[in-house]
């Protein structure tokens, strides 16, 4: 690194795009942790979620140059991530197993009571990496970083029926998976 001087966002991002490595270690240290997590809410395993990091900052490095300064930085780097686990998901077949219930009727409940408000974020994102790789996709693309159905439905090549009925399964395994989890004297005391 330069010397021990602190760089503003602007001097870092101009420094990757030059190649600087002392201001892509900054890029890294600075975002590795919270892309690591978004890498282990898609991929559901340390292993993958390592190389998924490892490809994302390599795509972040190698993109650098599309990034125009509108909008956060942080935000263009997350969408650089989620994109890439996407990629994998996508290359591995595993959103293929999704099935289109356009044909299906299907009661959409959003004003029950839910349980999930009950435990800490650690515990359900560990539930959530307990989820298939279809149900785990669309749930976190809808629940953590805010797509609509309409959205993600472009973006995986299924209906929008299709990743409404995904999010609803995948909420109703979470909250038997978390039901469990705090037992059952619990949930019938929130249930009163």
């Amino acid at each position: 690194m330069k010397s021990n001087r602190i760089y503003d966002e602007q001097e870092i991002i101009k420094g990757c795009k030059n190649g600087e490595s002392w201001a892509q270690k900054l890029v890294y240290d600075q975002h590795a942790s919270a892309m690591m997590s978004v890498c282990m809410r898609y991929a559901g395993d340390y292993e993958t979620a390592r190389d998924l990091l490892q490809d994302g900052f390599i795509k972040v490095f190698t993109k650098i140059e599309s990034y125009t300064g509108v909008g956060a930085f942080g935000g263009w780097i997350r969408r650089i991530f989620v994109t890439t686990a996407l990629e994998f998901l996508r290359q591995n077949s595993a959103l293929k197993q999704s099935e289109d219930l356009d044909d299906h009727h299907i009661k959409f409940e959003d004003n029950q009571p839910t349980i999930l408000d009950k435990i800490t974020a650690d515990e359900l994102l560990n539930c959530v990496a307990q989820l298939s790789d279809g149900y785990r996709t669309v749930f976190n693309l809808y629940a953590i970083e805010g797509y609509s159905h309409a959205e993600i439905a472009e973006s995986l090549q299924i209906s929008e029926n299709t990743s409404r009925s995904q999010f609803m399964r995948a909420r109703n395994i979470l909250q038997k998976n978390i039901e469990k989890l705090i037992g059952k004297e619990y949930v019938q005391q929130y249930r009163k």
